[in-house]
C-alpha cells in the first residue's frame, strides 16, 4: 500500500480520470483499428503498439509528476527549440494525409506543433506570473504574450490551422484568468472575430491555385471542408454521394444508429468505413458502441478534469503554478471539445485527436506530460496543506494554558 501511495502522488481524482480515459482508449482504439488491422494483416499489432505507447505515457506521467514544480520554469527553453523544429518541418517534414506536420525519425514520427503548444502555454503562464499587480496583470504582458503566441501560431497554421486556432483560444482563456485588462482582451476579441470572418471568406472564395504558388497547399482541403459543412442543400437518397465526404457521412451514421446504450464495445459497423476512426473520429465510434450515455460520460470526464484543475489552481501559493495548471486544463479540454463537435457535425473537420483517447504518438506522450505537470502541482499543493496543518498543531502544542486561580497552601500561625 505504501508503494502505491508513493508511486501515485498528487490529486487522486486526476489519477482516476487519467486511468479511466486510458481504459476507454484501449477498448475503443482496439475496436476502431479495423482499417489498420486490414492493412497490416495482423489483428493484434495495432492495439499492442497502442498499449505499449500508453504504457510509455504512464511512465511519462509518473516521471513528470515527481519533478518539483519550480523546475517547470526551465521548460521555457522548449519554446525556441519548438520554433526551430516547426521551421524545419517545411524543409524535411514528412507528408502524411496531405499535410506536412511530422518529422520522420525512422522509428517514430515526431509532431513539433505538439511541443510548441506546451512551450507556448508554459511561457505565457510564466509571463503572466511576472507581471501581476494588485489590480491585475500589467498592460505590458499583453504585448509579450501576443509576440510569443503569434509567432508559434504563424509557424503552425499553414499546415495545421485548427491547432493554431486551438492554441490561440487556450491562450486567450488563460489571459482572462491571468487578469489581463478586459479592454485589451475586448480589442483582441474583435480583431480575432474580424480575422476569422476574413479568413473564412478568403478560404472560400480565393482560388486554391493562388495559394499553391505561395506554398499554402492546404487551401484545397480547407475549402472542401467548409463547403461540405455549410452546404444546406437537400440531396435525394439515390443521389447522395457517401464517398464524397465519407468521414462526416459515416460519423453521422454511427451516431444516428447508436441509441441510448449503443451497440456494445467492439460492435461498431462504421469503423470499417472511417479511415480515421481510431483518431479524429473516435468519439463517433464511442457513441456508436457505448451510446449517448457513454458519450456523455466521456464528455463529463473532461469537464470533471477541468473542474478539478480549477480547484488545484485556487489552492496554489504561487501565481505561476496556478496559471500553468489552468493553461494545461484549457488546452486539453478545448481540444476535446473540438474533436467532439466535429464528430457530431457541429464544426467542420479539423483533424484534432481526442486527448488521451485517440491513437497517436507525439500527442499521447505530450498529453501524458500535461497530466504529470498537473499532478506535480497538485502534489505541491497537498504538501503545502500538510505543512500548514503541522504548523497549526505545533502552535497549539506550544501554547501553555495559564490558570486564572492559583491554589495556595494554608498558612499556619
Amino acid at each position: 500500500m505504501d508503494l502505491l501511495r508513493n508511486l501515485f502522488k498528487g490529486d487522486k481524482v486526476i489519477w482516476i480520470i487519467f486511468l479511466l480515459l486510458c481504459f476507454v482508449s484501449i477498448i475503443e482504439v482496439f475496436s476502431a483499428s479495423s482499417t489498420l488491422t486490414y492493412k497490416s494483416g495482423d489483428h493484434w499489432r495495432p492495439i499492442m503498439m497502442h498499449m505499449v505507447l500508453m504504457a510509455v505515457g504512464a511512465v511519462v506521467v509518473i516521471i513528470v509528476h515527481n519533478i518539483p514544480c519550480r523546475w517547470f520554469k526551465t521548460f521555457i527553453l522548449l519554446l525556441p527549440i519548438s520554433w526551430v523544429l516547426l521551421g524545419s518541418v517545411f524543409i524535411v517534414g514528412a507528408l502524411t494525409n496531405g499535410a506536412r506536420r511530422w518529422i520522420d525519425l525512422g522509428f517514430f514520427q515526431f509532431q513539433p506543433s505538439e511541443l510548441a503548444k506546451m512551450a507556448t502555454i508554459i511561457s505565457v503562464a510564466f509571463i503572466l506570473s511576472l507581471v501581476q499587480e494588485e489590480k491585475g496583470a500589467s498592460s505590458k504582458a499583453f504585448r509579450y504574450i501576443l509576440i510569443v503566441t503569434g509567432f508559434s501560431c504563424a509557424l503552425i497554421f499553414t499546415e495545421n490551422l485548427s491547432t493554431a486556432v486551438l492554441l490561440a483560444l487556450s491562450v486567450f482563456l488563460l489571459m482572462y484568468v491571468g487578469r489581463v485588462p478586459l479592454k485589451q482582451l475586448g480589442k483582441l476579441l474583435l480583431v480575432g472575430v474580424g480575422l476569422l470572418i476574413i479568413g473564412v471568406a478568403t478560404i472560400k472564395y480565393v482560388p486554391a491555385e493562388v495559394w499553391d504558388k505561395v506554398g499554402i497547399h492546404r487551401m484545397v482541403t480547407w475549402q472542401s471542408r467548409l463547403d461540405n459543412h455549410f452546404d444546406t442543400s437537400i440531396v435525394p437518397p439515390e443521389k447522395f454521394d457517401i464517398d464524397g465526404d465519407a468521414q462526416v457521412a459515416h460519423a453521422n451514421i454511427a451516431i444516428a444508429s447508436s441509441g441510448i446504450l449503443g451497440k456494445g464495445p467492439g460492435n461498431s459497423v462504421q469503423r470499417d468505413f472511417l479511415s480515421q476512426a481510431f483518431s479524429d473520429f473516435i468519439y463517433a465510434i464511442i457513441i456508436e458502441e457505448l451510446g449517448l450515455v457513454g458519450g456523455a460520460i466521456v464528455a463529463f470526464l473532461y469537464i470533471w478534469l477541468l473542474m478539478r484543475i480549477g480547484r488545484i489552481a485556487r489552492n496554489c501559493d504561487k501565481p505561476y503554478y496556478a496559471f500553468l495548471v489552468m493553461g494545461i486544463g484549457f488546452l486539453l479540454v478545448t481540444q476535446a471539445m473540438f474533436n467532439m463537435l466535429v464528430a457530431v457535425g457541429i464544426m467542420p473537420v479539423t483533424g484534432q485527436p481526442l486527448p488521451l483517447i485517440s491513437k497517436g504518438g507525439t500527442s499521447t506522450l505530450i498529453n501524458c506530460a500535461y497530466i504529470g505537470i498537473v499532478l506535480s502541482i497538485s502534489r505541491h499543493v497537498d504538501e503545502l496543506k500538510k505543512r500548514e496543518a503541522q504548523a497549526g498543531q505545533e502552535m497549539q502544542q506550544e501554547a501553555v494554558p495559564v490558570e486564572a486561580v492559583e491554589e495556595k497552601s494554608p498558612e499556619t500561625v
